[in-house]
Formats: structure tokens, sequence, C-alpha cells
């Protein structure tokens, strides 16, 4: 069942429900745009039930991505919360139909929705948005040249400046509405120009003028069967008449509106009525019928405010239960959707399970069988490796063998050739001498010692790489000495392969420990074998 108001009557009940079953029956075989037509005329008369089928309308779009069906329903949500009292609800639903109406490039809906939104601002005091939104809605209805929509928002401009007492320009606007309404021969638009016209000539105590603008307004009110409006223009001549001094003729115009208002059942245009009857009666001087009506004005007031509040409330219960019936709609559908992605994710994880599976395998097979031929190469190379090692070891070996002989031979050679000069023979000596210095440039040749040190890296080249972090400032004496003290050589044969004394050695020995910040005590041939 659909909630309404405490106050609704067994008709009115009667009729919205045959309302509502024609709409949902329509619903089944219309349109979008038929049904939004529909809700439309509904609102007027029953708001709470076009706002449900609205919600409906507005689902359907959503999950069919009609992205200007659900533009057109967030608008028409926004004009029944404004006709409700409910102006921050009214402009969200604005808000969010102005989003898609930009996307989908609809001007005209675009600028209607700025209409509605500038009498929302208006509503709220908010003038300068207000008119902001006005000239946006102008300035696409002149691209699209909507004759209509121009004469509503020059009249709702019109109409602003008119609350500000600038009558002048509220003139400019309203005749430039009336101009596009009777341009595009809209007779609804022309009767509220002439009645906004006459308006403002009561506020400038123009009577005759305002009356002759009210008298235009009603005649086409009629003539489209607006009785609403009707109502409204008929209490204004009434006053027109009251403040031209004419009470009878004023009393027969107000006593017309009320009874429309009656049988209408427009409460508000009652309270009016009375309220003016009221008036005149004041000015008769017949104050006891003038108090009686203004009591039934205010009993009307009263009976229209609380209403109002309880249809507002009524409104908002159900905005409510719409609210957290699509929320457990949505979260119902969120958890099908969900189990179905968890179902389909657990098979895919299965699927993908198996086949990573089948794939670990048959990789690991093949890595197996990699592994075993590059363990096979490995082998090989190392098997090669290694001979090359031990032939480059014996190399070494053996060079060095060499050296220390051929120093031997020459340190022997010169010992005795020392010796000779020692013996007085002037003639020899000179000789001899030459001789001693030819055996000393050879006895340490730098090319022994090149071919040494490349055999040696080859050899142990991590040896080098780690010795680098402990000191970078050795020379090429530090480097050879550090490579014989690797090969564990006694300090003999490395004197004689230097061509020094031991006692040179040793001092040689010392700087080299001081260059590594080896502590006193340590042992220089244990560090460097640890290195």
């Amino acid at each position: 069942m659909i909630a309404v108001n405490s106050n609704f009557n067994l008709k009115t009940g009667f009729l919205l429900l045959i309302c509502l079953f024609q709409l949902v029956n329509a619903s089944a075989r219309e349109s979008p745009e038929q049904e939004l037509k529909h809700t439309l005329e509904l609102s007027n008369r029953f708001p709470d039930s076009a706002f449900i089928l609205l919600k409906k309308l507005h689902h359907h779009a959503l999950a069919a991505n009609d992205k200007k069906t659900i533009g057109m329903c967030l608008q028409q949500m926004g004009k029944i919360c404004y006709a409700q009292g409910h102006y921050a609800q009214s402009l969200d639903y604005h808000q969010q139909a102005d989003k898609i109406f930009r996307q989908l490039q609809e001007k005209n809906l675009l600028a209607d929705n700025f209409n509605d939104m500038g009498v929302v601002y208006y509503q709220n005091f908010n003038k300068k948005s207000s008119r902001k939104q006005y000239d946006q809605a102008l300035k696409l209805y002149r691209n699209t040249n909507n004759k209509i929509g121009l004469g509503e928002t020059y009249g709702h401009i019109g109409h602003l400046y008119e609350k500000q007492q600038r009558y002048d320009s509220a003139f400019y606007y309203q005749r430039h509405a009336l101009k596009e309404y009777q341009k595009a021969g809209y007779k609804q638009g022309v009767a509220k120009i002439y009645e906004n016209l006459g308006s403002i000539h009561e506020d400038l105590v123009h009577y005759d003028s305002a009356k002759y603008y009210f008298d235009a307004s009603l005649s086409l009110y009629q003539a489209v069967n607006n009785e609403v409006s009707s109502i409204e223009v008929i209490n204004n001549l009434g006053d027109i008449l009251r403040k031209t001094g004419d009470y009878k003729q004023g009393l027969l115009f107000t006593r017309k509106a009320l009874s429309l208002s009656i049988a209408t059942k427009n409460e508000y245009q009652q309270a009016s009525a009375y309220r003016d009857i009221a008036k005149s009666f004041n000015l008769l001087n017949l104050n006891d019928s003038a108090y009686h009506y203004m009591e039934l004005s205010r009993k009307h007031l009263l009976h229209l405010y609380s209403d109002e509040n309880n249809k507002q409330m009524s409104f908002l219960q159900i905005i409510y239960s719409i609210d957290k019936k699509n929320d457990e709609i949505a979260a119902l559908e969120n958890n099908r959707k969900l189990n179905l992605i968890v179902s389909v994710a657990v098979v895919v994880v299965i699927v993908l399970l198996i086949v990573m599976g089948l794939l670990t395998i048959s990789r690991q097979r093949l890595k197996l069988r990699e592994n075993t031929a590059i363990a096979d190469k490995n082998e090989q190379l190392n098997r090669a490796q290694q001979e090359q090692l031990e032939h480059k070891s014996r190399e070494l070996t053996t060079h060095t063998l060499q050296v220390i002989q051929h120093n031997n031979f020459l340190d022997n050679l010169r010992n005795k050739l020392e010796e000779m000069i020692k013996e007085d023979k002037r003639d020899q000596k000179r000789q001899l001498l030459q001789l001693v210095r030819q055996i000393n440039q050879n006895i340490n040749h730098d090319q022994q010692w090149k071919d040494f040190t490349q055999v040696f890296e080859q050899l142990h080249q991590s040896f080098f790489d780690s010795l680098k972090t402990h000191c970078e400032e050795l020379t090429v004496n530090d480097i050879r000495l550090i490579a014989l003290l690797k090969m564990n050589m006694s300090s003999k044969d490395m004197a004689v392969l230097f061509g020094i004394s031991q006692d040179s050695l040793r001092v040689a020995r010392y700087r080299l420990r001081k260059k590594l910040n080896i502590s006193q005590g340590d042992n220089l041939s244990t560090f460097i074998q640890t290195i």
C-alpha cells in the first residue's frame, strides 16, 4: 500500500488508487517519455505517489543505462521536492540532473533545469545564484531558438526585478517574455505574463492598467481551462476593485474566487478569498462580518499549514522508505553479483591452479634436464679450468724458480766481479764496473716481473679484489711483495728476486704492515693468507 495523508478523504484515496493502477498498467506498455508525462500530470495532485513512480522509473533507467530518462526523472523529483518545500533535496536532484544533461549535451533539458534551479535559489533568498541560472538558461534557449523557454526565463528575471522594486527592468523583461510567448502562440505563457504585468501595475498603483492586464490574463486562462490560475486572477481583480472603492463589485469577484476555490478544493485560495472578503467588510464598516471571515481565513491557514506539515512529514517518510528499500535492493543485487563473481573466481582459480600445476611440472622437468645439461657443462668447464689453473700454477712455479736461479747466478757473478774490482788493476777496473752495472740492470728486469704478475693475477683474481678493500695506496713493489708472501716464499728467495739484502726486505715488510694497518704482534704472512 502507498502511504497517503490521514486527512485525505475516501474519494481522494479512491482516485489515487485508480491513478496508480492506470500508471502501473501503462508502464508496461508505454515509453519512458510517456511515463514521465503521466508522472508530471500526477505530481500536481498526488506528489507522493508520483515520486514513488519516478523512483521506480529511475531504478529501471539505471539498470538500462538510459541516461536521458535518468536525468528527466531526477529533474521531476527535484520539482516535486520543491513543491513540497524540501528545497535542499530539490536542489540536490536538479544538480544531479545537470551533470547528466551536460554529458548528453541536451541543451533544452539543461536550460529547463537551469530555470528550475533558479526558482529554487530564489525561494532560498539567493537572488545572485538565481539570476546566474536564468542567464545560463537564456544562452541555451537562444542557441536552440526555443521561444517558450525564452519567454519563461524572461518572466522569471522580470519577477526578480519586481521583488527588488526595480520596475523599469521588471517591465523590460516581462515585455520580452510576452513577445516570445506571442511568437510561439503559447496562450498559457501569454496569460502568465499579463498577470505579471498586472501585478507590477498594481504595485505602482496603476489600477486601471492593472485591471486591463488581469482581465486579459483571465480570458486566456479560462480559454486553456486553467482553473487554479483563474482563481488567483479573479482574486486580484477583486483586490483592484476594493482598492478603487468599488467594494460591492469587488466582493462579487472575491466570492466568485471563493466558490471556485471550494469547488477545486484549493484551500490556499479559500483562505486568501476569506481574507479579502474580511477586508471588504471592514471597509464597509461591517466589522462583525469582517471578524467572522478573518477567523475563517485564519482557521483555513492554520489547517493549511498543519496539512502541509503533515504532507511534508508523509513525503519525507516516503523518501526515507524508498531510499531504504532501494538500499536493500542494491545490497541484495550486490550480494548476488558478489556471489556470482566469487563462484566464477573460484572456478577460474581452480582452472588456473590446475594449469599452473601442469606448467610447473612441465617446467620442473625441463629445468631438471637443463640443470643436468648445465651441470655436465659446468663439470667440463671446471675440469678444463682446473687443468688450466694447474698448468698456470706449474708455469708460475717454474717461472719463479727460473728467475731465482737466474738471479742467483747473476748474484754469484756479481760477487766474483766485486772481488776482482778490489784488486788494484786499473786497466780492468773500469770494464768490470761497467759489467756490474749491466748485471744490476738485468738482475730484476721489469719484463720478468710483468710476466710473473700477469700469471699470478690470473690465478688469484679474487685475492687482488679483496686486497683493494684493505688498502688502495699500494705501490707496484708492495703488490709484488704481497704476491710472493701469498706463495709462501722464503725471505732469502724474496730478497734474491728483488735484488736486495734481507735487511732491506725487512724494512719493506715493515712499511707494508703499516699500509695494511696490521696490529703489532700479528703475522704479516698469516694476514695475507687470510685475505
